[in-house]
C-alpha cells in the first residue's frame, strides 16, 4: 500500500524546506499532495515562485504524513489557518506522523497543543514561542511520538530523510541517501 503525505505552503515559506521533503519523499515513491494555502503560486521567502497541486481547502484528510515548512512569514501565515489547526488535532488523534521544520514547530505545532510535554527542534530562538511544557532540543532532527521536528534550512535534507525513514523504514532512507550523493547520514 501506497504511502500518502501532504505539504502545506504558505506565502513566505523558506524554499528549501518545502521542496526538499517533496523531492526526497517522491523519490521514495511516497505519493505527495502539495496545497497552497490561499493560492496554488505559493512565493517562498527569497521570491523563487512554486506551483502547488491543491488548494488546502481541497485535501483529502487521511494521509500518513503532515509536513509544515518554516521560514518566519510562512509559519506566521500556517499559524493563522483555522484548517491547518483542524488537520493537525485530526492527524494527532489517529497518532499519524506530523512533521514541521524551522519557525513551524514553535509557531504552527505548538500553540495546538500537539507538542505538549514533548521535545521539539526548531530554529534558534524560536524556542521562546513554544509553550512551557515542551522540552526544546538541539538536534538537527528530533522525533518525539508522532511527531518530527527539525531546526532550520541546513537540517532539510535529514528532516527529509527520517521522514522517509518513518514512513518506509531505514534501508528506504538509506538508499535514498545513497542514490542522491547524501554521506552525511
Amino acid at each position: 500500500m501506497s504511502k500518502k503525505a501532504l505539504i502545506v505552503w504558505a506565502e513566505g515559506m523558506e524554499e528549501i524546506e518545502a521542496i526538499t521533503p517533496v523531492d526526497l519523499l517522491r523519490r521514495a515513491a511516497v505519493e505527495v499532495i502539495v496545497a497552497g494555502l490561499n493560492a496554488l503560486t505559493v512565493k517562498g521567502s527569497r521570491g523563487v515562485l512554486f506551483q502547488a497541486d491543491i488548494l488546502l481547502e481541497k485535501v483529502p484528510e487521511d494521509v500518513d504524513l503532515l509536513i509544515f515548512p518554516g521560514g518566519h512569514e510562512g509559519a506566521t501565515n500556517l499559524s493563522r489557518s483555522a484548517k491547518v489547526k483542524e488537520l493537525i488535532l485530526k492527524q494527532h488523534a489517529k497518532k499519524k506522523w506530523i512533521a514541521a521544520i524551522c519557525a513551524s514547530p514553535a509557531l504552527v505545532l505548538s500553540p495546538t497543543g500537539v507538542l505538549s510535554k514533548k521535545k521539539a527542534s526548531c530554529y534558534p530562538g524560536y524556542e521562546k514561542y513554544f509553550e512551557k511544557d515542551v522540552q526544546h532540543s538541539q538536534e538537527p532532527v528530533m522525533i518525539d511520538g508522532n511527531i518530527i521536528t527539525s531546526r532550520g534550512p541546513g537540517t532539510a535534507y535529514p528532516f527529509s530523510l527520517t521522514l522517509i525513514e518513518c514512513l518506509l523504514g531505514k534501508s528506504t532512507a538509506e538508499a535514498i541517501a545513497k542514490a542522491t550523493l547524501f554521506k552525511n547520514r
